[in-house]
């Protein structure tokens, strides 16, 4: 996921000002008490510890969604937990329950026109079975 958002740059800051490796938004970052951006820049383990963070945070929150969801057919692409997890990171964890619980006809795209479906259907497949839902999830 890492290469599709900065080409697995740390320090790529894109032109809607999203930052590091995984293209993180401030106010995710504030989530995780992370204010100082350039120090967040010049940080590789401290994005990769936020990264896990708020993949624990999403699976805590889309927990009943995996139960439910994983392994049906939506718009016909195969449901996965690394899929779920990743367009997570995309498009937010309400979003991703949005485009879940309606079978696919609530619709979101980035505002570089990646959608929920792509990512669900890039990174389906992967093993995320050690990342632990976490709702307190901290860096």
């Amino acid at each position: 996921m890492a290469f599709k958002e900065s080409q697995g740059k740390y320090t790529v800051v894109n032109s809607l000002g999203y930052l590091g490796k995984y293209q993180f938004g401030k106010g995710t970052l504030r989530r995780f008490k992370i204010y100082d951006t350039q120090k967040f820049l010049k940080t590789p383990e401290l994005q990769e510890r936020a990264f896990t963070a708020l993949c624990k945070v999403n699976k805590w929150i889309l927990r009943r969604d995996i139960s439910r969801f994983v392994g049906k057919r939506i718009n016909g692409i195969t449901i996965t937990e690394s899929g779920i997890l990743a367009a997570a990171h995309l498009a937010g964890a309400g979003n991703v329950k949005k485009f879940l619980r309606s079978y696919g006809k609530f619709q979101f795209k980035d505002s570089f026109g990646t959608s929920i479906e792509s990512y669900m259907k890039k990174f389906s497949g992967y093993d995320v079975s050690y990342i632990k839902a976490d709702k307190k999830a901290t860096v």
